[in-house]
């Protein structure tokens, strides 16, 4: 191979984690010949591919980001006056250098690992403190995926909190008429398999009774009018029903909080506290409530605790009534949030503060009263005397002043059933030199508009009433870390506290945490790509419509599928796309009857929790003593519900770490019997390049991009969950209300933009591109030989539950630690606790097994990393091996204090059993990379009988020190 041909495929060596020689160590370790010998053993040769991908060769770094910057400029960059829940933002370079550029941010996972996680949990309790003050309620989660998808788990909220029984007792929601389309789109999605109906109409004449659960309002509403609804709050609260409010975080630093007009529930986007556009996202959208939904708010809450010292800590609160542990029995299947875009929100107030936010509010209201003014002086109809950013004008010809906008690279919101409106939104970007551009636009003059500007009026679009008054963001946190210092240093003492994967690997199975590659990265920060509005001109859009179209090209042809969606902005959310198109699929055949899935017992906590949500009835499929699937029980329940089966949710490799031999008789059971296979994608990374979804007979899958294709975990979020399907499936794919133009379709939107968040959709689309077609197989094949290499190294001293037919793994496995807790009282979370201490995330812990772990090491660790989590394995099994023999005492031992702080280890007595070198230095190599826990072992309990999730007021810490 020439030096050039090399170059192109240099990027396959800079994510494939080993060399060459270390290869061949490892599958000597393992006891193959060959890494060939090795995928042979692991997959069913029933189901490999016979051919290559029919996908590009590999690109070079610096070719791609050629590449990619010409494809950028086909994206035509106007001036965005849209608004729709979508507005520019400055990013303060402080916030998008140190967190959003940031690996010691973007790379972290769910902070399920408390101890481990401080930082961003911190940063989210910030986020949740800033939307409970700004929203005047009292409980906030750590965000939501967007608006719109926000405003469908208020419905069922309120929905399952009124009809508690199988009854549907009141099935009836109001929304009214001035909600942002989008969201309207999503709770139509939502509402019809649950049974809700809809009634649409306008807030100030609805006739609520108590057929009604609940009603939806949004303030300011669509066309930017302010309302003041709390009659109609009284209203529905009069007949025991709920009203959630859609609001705008900069808008209630002006405008009287929802929590404060009697609301039950707020939610929006925090996009504009300096989260690029990106084409619709990923953003992260707000959820807050009052105290009487603590337990039924969908989402994350983080909350504070103590550790084992008594300190305070911070953790995920309330864990129990998230869907991983309530499956079927849950009310929300949210897995994915959208912890980075929080983070950035969430600094973007703490660097701004109360008065800076406040600043940024007033200027956008001067700027949009002097629109306004001006307007009606040229003689144009205000739709509404009362707004904030957004004006709607009634103009005699909306094609013609779109026609003057757009010559002068200036986007407006028109809309389709009505060519006399037009709607102007500003944001913190305008400046007077914009306006007056804007202004341009209604006049006939050719000279230069003049206008005045007037600080004293900045509440004159508002009503009286609606004027806020109550104080916000008054904890030390938001009035403290303002000047560029203050705040680098604030940020990097958080991260200090959290391990990601710029410290040592993270072999969470089922979670794939691989390389994020710098390359991958780096564009999402592009103007071209980050200034783009989702619901701009799609003649504007070229450079997205290629990605789109060649990312949904090469997925297909991965999968083995014909059509793909790249809506759903989250695994949990492909799932409910998948299980919806199914459904829209039976019913066009006029067997809507069919509600059965199946679902086997090892499944995803989200598996069954999606079924739910998308109107099944879920049969649960045993498991047998190996790990498969109990086919003789399947067959038998297939059969049992044939005449209603929809159809199966697998997971393949199965979530054991195994290729089921059986897996093409299982699907073909399915379609026997009427159903549909829908394959779950959290482990194609185990597939690409060998075998592929459609070969195994699945008619539907989801991908996680977040895993396979290299988006990183951001902290919790964002992810991508898009879904491929067979030909049949394809007309009933999410469509959406900005790109169907009315158009009824079976399927309407999972998620608020119509290609979800966009902007990351760049990541996969590079992987794919630099790795190319040999790479991305690769990456497949060297992930099965890490985590058998591992498997290896640690099944002479730990129990792995399940094995493939030839005794290998896929690209995971699991370790059985529950023998550990009757010979030493030893369990798998002191084993989980313990790895902190040597510098290592715990893996996946308790599933899909209780009392275990599962490894999933992926392609992108070398040898090297590999080892050094084998070693401290081994040492810990030494551990807990000394207490078995009585060397060590059951309870104080290095297992069950586990994680050790620096500050214990340093400071004061040392009363343990065991030294402080043993607590804190185990092995030579944690001595050159330590990594310190910031908290001892948090105790869960505590800060769930004494729930608190926003910051503490400064009077708290001053206590806490006396």
């Amino acid at each position: 191979m020439n030096l050039f041909a090399l170059q192109n495929r240099e990027f396959a060596g800079r994510h494939l984690g080993p060399n060459e020689n270390d290869k061949a160590k490892m599958l000597q370790t393992i006891g193959v010949d060959s890494l060939d010998e090795l995928i042979a053993k692991t997959i069913p040769g029933s189901i490999r591919m016979a051919k290559p991908l029919a996908l590009p060769e590999s690109m070079s770094e610096a070719a791609y980001l050629r590449f990619l910057k010409e494809v950028s400029l086909k994206n035509d960059l106007h001036r965005n006056y849209i608004g729709q829940g979508y507005y520019d933002t400055h990013t303060p370079s402080v916030i998008l250098r140190n967190i959003f550029e940031n690996p010691g941010w973007y790379t972290q996972y769910t902070p399920y690992q408390a101890e481990i996680s401080q930082g961003r949990l911190e940063s989210l309790l910030n986020f949740q403190t800033m939307v409970c003050d700004l929203t005047a309620l009292p409980i906030a989660n750590a965000s939501l995926l967007d608006e719109a998808t926000a405003g469908a788990e208020a419905m069922a909220m309120f929905f399952h909190t009124v009809n508690k029984g199988d009854k549907i007792e009141r099935p009836r929601f109001f929304v009214d008429k001035e909600i942002f389309p989008q969201t309207i789109d999503l709770l139509v999605t939502r509402a019809t398999p649950l049974g809700i109906e809809l009634v649409f109409g306008d807030y100030a004449e609805a006739e609520i009774d108590n057929t009604y659960f609940g009603a939806v309002v949004q303030y300011p509403n669509d066309k930017g009018s302010i309302e003041d609804y709390r009659s109609f709050i009284d209203s529905v609260h009069n007949i025991g029903g709920y009203v959630a409010m859609a609001t705008d975080l900069l808008a209630l630093t002006l405008l009287k909080a929802p929590g404060e007009l009697g609301a039950d529930a707020a939610f929006g986007s925090a996009q504009r506290f300096g989260v690029p556009l990106g084409y619709g996202g990923p953003h992260a959208a707000f959820f807050a409530v009052k105290d009487d939904f603590k337990r039924n708010i969908p989402g994350r809450i983080i909350g504070i605790s103590v550790d084992a010292s008594g300190h305070r800590a911070l953790r995920m609160a309330l864990q129990t009534r998230e869907q991983h542990i309530k499956r079927e029995k849950a009310t929300s299947n949210i897995c994915t949030a959208q912890a980075l875009l929080a983070n950035m929100a969430a600094m973007y107030a703490v660097y701004h503060g109360p008065n800076g936010l406040k600043d940024i509010a007033k200027r956008v209201s001067v700027l949009t009263h002097t629109l306004s003014e001006a307007l009606e002086e040229y003689g144009y109809e205000l739709l509404s005397g009362s707004f904030f950013d957004t004006v709607t004008v009634r103009v005699k010809d909306a094609a013609a002043i779109r026609s003057k906008a757009e010559a002068q690279k200036i986007n407006f919101r028109y809309f389709n059933d009505d060519a006399t409106l037009v709607t102007i939104a500003l944001d913190e970007t305008t400046t007077l030199s914009d306006l007056a551009d804007v202004l341009s636009v209604f006049t006939i003059s050719e000279e230069p508009v003049a206008f005045g500007i007037e600080d004293d009026k900045v509440l004159t679009g508002f009503p009286m009433p609606l004027v806020r008054t109550s104080e916000f963001l008054t904890q030390e946190v938001f009035n403290k870390h303002h000047s560029e210092s203050q705040m680098m240093r604030y940020i990097k003492m958080l991260e200090n506290k959290d391990l990601s994967l710029n410290t040592s690997m993270i072999s969470l199975g089922s979670c794939t945490m691989k390389l994020n590659a710098a390359s991958e990265m780096i564009p999402l920060t592009w103007a071209h790509w980050s200034k783009m509005h989702p619901f701009v001109p799609a003649k504007q859009a070229g450079g997205y419509a290629q990605i789109i179209k060649e990312l949904s090209e090469y997925l297909c042809e991965i999968t083995a599928f014909d059509a793909c969606s790249l809506q759903p902005n989250s695994g949990a959310n492909g799932e409910y796309a998948g299980l919806l198109t199914i459904r829209s699929f039976h019913e066009s055949r006029g067997e809507g009857h069919r509600n059965v899935i199946l679902i086997p017992i090892s499944a995803h906590g989200t598996n069954p929790a999606s079924a739910v949500m998308a109107g099944y009835k879920v049969i649960v499929i045993k498991a047998l003593e190996n790990g498969n699937i109990d086919v003789a029980d399947l067959k038998a329940k297939a059969e049992q519900h044939a005449a209603n089966l929809a159809g199966i949710m697998i997971t393949y490799p199965s979530t054991y770490g195994i290729f089921e031999e059986s897996v093409r008789e299982i699907t073909e059971i399915i379609h026997q019997n009427g159903g549909q296979v829908y394959m779950d994608g959290a482990n194609m990374n185990a597939q690409v390049g060998l075998t592929a979804p459609g070969l195994i007979g699945a008619d539907v899958c989801h991908l996680n991009l977040h895993k396979t294709f290299a988006i990183p975990h951001g902290g919790g979020g964002p992810g991508m969950g898009p879904i491929c399907v067979k030909s049949h499936l394809a007309p009933f794919l999410p469509s959406h209300v900005d790109t169907n133009n009315g158009v009824e379709h079976p399927t309407h939107a999972v998620s608020a933009a119509p290609y979800g968040s966009a902007s990351i959709l760049l990541i996969s689309y590079a992987y794919i591109r630099m790795l190319g077609v040999a790479g991305v197989k690769a990456a497949t094949e060297y992930a099965i030989m890490n985590a058998n290499y591992m498997k290896a190294r640690l099944e002479k001293d730990f129990d792995i539950l399940y094995s493939g037919t030839n005794g290998t793994c896929a690209h995971e496995f699991i370790v059985d630690l529950r023998p550990f807790k009757k010979t030493a009282e030893i369990e798998a979370e002191d084993v989980a606790k313990r790895l902190m201490d040597y510098g290592f995330h715990a893996p996946t812990m308790s599933f899909p097994v209780p009392g275990t772990i599962m490894i999933e090491p992926t392609e992108s660790e070398d040898m090297a990393e590999l080892d050094r989590f084998c070693d401290a394995m081994l040492s810990i099994r030494a551990e807990i091996r000394a207490v078995e023999e009585g060397n060590a005492d059951k309870k104080d031992n290095a297992l069950k204090n586990a994680p050790h702080t620096q500050t214990e280890v340093i400071i004061g007595d040392w009363n343990h059993a065991y030294s402080r070198e043993q607590a804190a230095f185990p092995l030579p190599y944690v001595h050159a990379n330590k990594f310190w826990p910031s908290v001892k072992r948090v105790n869960n309990t505590v800060g769930d009988r004494n729930l608190i999730c926003t910051c503490e007021p400064t009077e708290a810490y001053m206590e806490a020190e006396a």
